[in-house]
């Protein structure tokens, strides 16, 4: 392919490869701009569908006063970001491609005035274009800006021309939602396999218990191990890197069993008791029933979700709908509303939003569109903990229109006063 050939969203997708190469690495997350999930860039030029798939998972998150080509979080080595320190979290990136239009031009110093303004809100913000087409003047604007440049050779290769200083910033709330999704308690990609709280509850009594953690766990609560110590650590009931150990949360959960039964060993004999019960956990166990609303208030979708449906409910809407909730979110918390519950493949999301950023409303009516591990898992364990009045649904078995998040016990706005 020869460079002068490269488009925007060629130019973009090599950089993503380069900069952002595993979707499964530890605190890393990216996603690009809603507009390059269109069919088409430029008239009759259509946007190869394995340049898409590099390109996904989309969203339209704003930082700063616009909305880059791609957003992300990942430790970024010192051949891409002059880093002398930062912290324990990633820094979060803002990246603004640039590639031949129809006339044969690029204009990359656009580029990176557009990435100088992420720079509000990000910690570092990169200019990419092909390689060819950046000049000297280009880079010492970009040097005096602090923007990063790389360039894109011909065969997609991705060199750093000039490296940026990480700087500290206040994150909006929109960027948050890319940082939520890099850690462990973040929903792309990953899932919350398991429907009811006890069997991630149970986890760090396992891990306590002297015996093997794994045949402990599926001897007497639950035989999907990996979804149960998943889903503990999504709770950060446990940190599994590098090897499965309590966090401060978890080892509270095991001071309670301690407490109520004497032994972790005692203790797993009440949950070997609840297998199979189809009643509401807080119900049949009060006191195990408000840890687990302890732990799952402690994530971060608990809170933004039970905020927005108690405002809701004193706007009037009483019984809001998937459908109302998800349109709701989106209003006021959009990038985060996408993340949390649409599900992230190519064609899910160039479904659900417009090149814009815009919910198609009569796409959201189909359950298949919608995130299992937020729709199911995450609204049943609110339900057994007592937060939500009803259990989740699978997305198979979904009706968006009429599946019910209403809390359980939603304030009186007149006694809020």
């Amino acid at each position: 392919m020869a460079t002068a050939s490269l488009s925007e969203p060629q130019v973009l997708a090599h950089t993503k490869r380069r900069l952002f190469p595993a979707d499964d690495e530890p605190d890393t997350y990216a996603v690009v701009d809603t507009q390059f999930a269109m069919d088409e860039w430029l008239p009759d030029h259509p946007i190869p569908s394995t340049v898409r798939e590099q390109l996904s998972p989309f969203n339209h998150v704003r930082v700063g006063s616009g909305y880059p080509d791609l957003v992300g979080v990942r430790r970024l080595d010192s051949e891409f970001l002059a880093v002398e320190r930062f912290g324990e979290q990633p820094p979060l990136v803002a990246i603004e491609a640039k590639g031949y239009t129809d006339a044969g031009t690029v204009d990359v110093e656009r580029g990176v005035v557009q990435a100088y303004d992420r720079l509000h809100e990000a910690n570092a913000a990169f200019v990419t274009a092909p390689a060819e087409a950046i000049t000297e003047s280009t880079r010492t604007l970009a040097r005096e800006l602090n923007v990063g440049v790389l360039g894109v050779g011909p065969d997609g290769t991705v060199d750093s021309l000039e490296i940026p200083r990480i700087v500290g910033n206040h994150v909006s709330d929109e960027a948050t939602a890319i940082r939520f999704q890099a850690t462990a308690q973040g929903v792309a990609d990953r899932s919350f396999g398991l429907n009811h709280p006890k069997n991630y509850l149970a986890y760090p009594l396992a891990v306590y218990h002297p015996d093997d953690t794994d045949t402990v766990l599926a001897d007497r609560v639950v035989g999907a191990v990996d979804s149960a110590r998943t889903g503990a650590v999504f709770l950060g009931l446990v940190d599994e890197r590098p090897a499965v150990e309590l966090t401060q949360l978890g080892e509270e959960i095991v001071r309670f069993a301690l407490a109520r039964y004497g032994s972790v060993d005692r203790a797993l004999n009440a949950f070997e008791e609840w297998q199979g019960s189809r009643k509401r956990f807080c119900d049949i166990a009060p006191e195990w029933g408000l840890v687990a609303r302890r732990v799952v208030w402690a994530y971060p979708a608990t809170q933004l979700l039970v905020e927005e449906l108690q405002t809701m409910h004193e706007d009037g809407v009483t019984a809001p709908s998937l459908l109302d909730l998800v349109e709701w979110l989106h209003a006021h918390h959009p990038t985060f509303t996408v993340e949390l519950f649409v599900r992230g493949s190519d064609e899910t999301r160039r479904r659900v939003l417009d090149e814009d950023g815009e919910l198609d409303r009569e796409a959201l009516t189909d359950g298949s569109v919608y995130h299992s591990p937020t729709v199911f898992q995450l609204k049943a364990m609110l339900y057994h903990a007592g937060v939500l009045a009803d259990r989740g649904a699978e997305p198979h078995r979904l009706d968006p229109t009429s599946d019910r998040w209403t809390l359980r016990e939603p304030l009186d706005s007149h006694r809020l006063r």
